[in-house]
């Protein structure tokens, strides 16, 4: 059995559905996601409030296809989607005025992935 296999039925439906948005609306970001996500976990991205800290713009939507870690701090106002968040993490974003949520409700609420920075 190749090691690669996902069993969980949540990843494994989002990562199906975020190819069929991406059939739907011809959005790359989307298939790029999934084909981050199918990766083994270890190679899964993990930014730090930090690294958001460096590379984010004021209002900016990040999208990190894996975990936001809370090393360091963020003081601008962004939107994180991610596949999971620390609670720290989660609360430093917030607490800065931003607002976190998960790789499928960014992608309900913005079918067609524009203006989404991708961060590995």
């Amino acid at each position: 059995m190749s090691g690669n296999v996902k069993t969980n039925p949540q990843l494994v439906a989002l990562i199906s559905d975020l190819k069929a948005k991406t059939r739907e609306n011809g959005a790359a970001v989307w298939r790029d996601i999934a084909l981050r996500l199918e990766k083994p976990k270890r190679n899964w991205a993990e930014a730090n409030l930090s690294k958001l800290e460096r590379y984010a713009k004021e209002g900016d939507t990040i999208i990190v296809p894996g975990k936001v870690l809370a090393a360091g701090s963020v003081t601008k106002k962004v939107t994180v989607a991610a596949y999971g968040f620390s609670d720290a993490a989660a609360a430093g974003i917030t607490a800065a005025g931003g607002k976190t949520m998960t790789i499928r409700e960014l992608m309900d609420s913005n079918p067609k992935g524009s203006d989404v920075r991708i961060m590995r």
